[in-house]
């Protein structure tokens, strides 16, 4: 499986990149080859200062070796090796109106020091970070997500929308990150959902996200903006950082196992504003993003009836 996952997301990060290309027509990912001391490596593609994308990254990594004694505490076993591979990406674009969207489709796998498994799991997820609400665009997003979701399980679009929810919660803020999607986490193999079927779950999930966020950035990325609608895009994206550095778990376990800086971080927006206490107008089109980020939606309840 860790061959076969691997193999995937080398395939699903040409076809990524190729999708985000087409769409800014005049920026190319510049391709960065890397190994970890330890064991492992990757391949990092970043994008920058393009017609639509300001900075963004669509990484890939298989990572092996000895679990670092922080990760031990952390997963509650004593020495032991594991295996890490995944995609990451995070795409910043540089009109306020198109939002920023994260992705993430991982497997781990945890070993005693025979090399037998003792734990495998599956996770990721993808979500989306507007600056301006377009209820379309959400609605749009989520009904993909749901459609990947319901081609392998009933429950899953409403459980891991409700766990992105949760965990895309900037709790010092009381606000959510942005407007959802999927995550899941430890998805491990039980006798009536086994290992290859987590696979063909997560593998749906990660081919449907150019079919989720394409179609929004070519809806709003010729849309006209001020210098102001520009700041509050910066200010959000304080919002943003905030959380990748304070709570996000991805970012914690790179620089936990010796992941290289680089790549964890090219999340991080180029330009970013914080201001002392900041608070949109009310009754704005900022105030009514805030709303929503403090009140999170049902959006698949907002999906076309005919749309299905």
């Amino acid at each position: 499986m860790r061959t076969k996952f691997h193999e995937y997301i080398q395939t699903l990060q040409d076809q990524i990149t190729a999708a985000l290309e087409a769409v800014d027509g005049q920026a190319k990912f510049k391709e960065d080859h890397w190994e970890r001391p330890g064991g492992g490596g990757g391949r990092t593609r970043v994008i920058e200062n393009g017609a639509v994308f300001e900075k963004g990254g669509v990484n890939i990594s298989a990572v092996h070796g000895e679990l670092p004694a922080a990760m031990q505490d952390y997963f509650k076993v004593k020495e032991a090796d594991f295996f890490a591979c995944g995609l990451s990406l995070v795409i910043h674009p540089k009109n306020p109106m198109v939002p920023t969207v994260h992705a993430n489709w991982r497997y781990f796998e945890l070993y005693d020091k025979q090399g037998n498994v003792v734990t495998q799991w599956f996770g990721g997820g993808q979500d989306l970070t507007p600056y301006y609400l377009f209820e379309q665009d959400a609605i749009h997003f989520h009904e993909v997500c749901k459609t990947a979701c319901d081609k392998h399980h009933p429950e899953f679009y409403t459980k891991y929308k409700a766990k992105c929810d949760d965990y895309f919660w900037n709790a010092h803020r009381n606000e959510a990150r942005g407007v959802g999607g999927l995550f899941f986490d430890y998805c491990k193999p039980t006798a009536d959902f086994g290992l290859e079927q987590w696979y063909d779950f997560v593998t749906e999930v990660g081919n449907s996200f150019v079919e989720a966020y394409v179609p929004i950035v070519e809806r709003r990325k010729n849309l006209d903006y001020t210098q102001a609608q520009r700041d509050w895009q910066e200010v959000r994206r304080g919002r943003y950082v905030e959380f990748n550095l304070i709570h996000d778990k991805g970012t914690l376990f790179g620089l936990k196992t010796n992941g290289r800086i680089e790549s964890i971080l090219m999340s991080l927006p180029p330009h970013v504003q914080w201001h002392y206490n900041h608070q949109p107008q009310p009754g704005s089109p900022e105030a009514a993003l805030v709303d929503v980020l403090q009140n999170p939606k049902d959006w698949a309840a907002m999906i076309p009836a005919n749309s299905q």
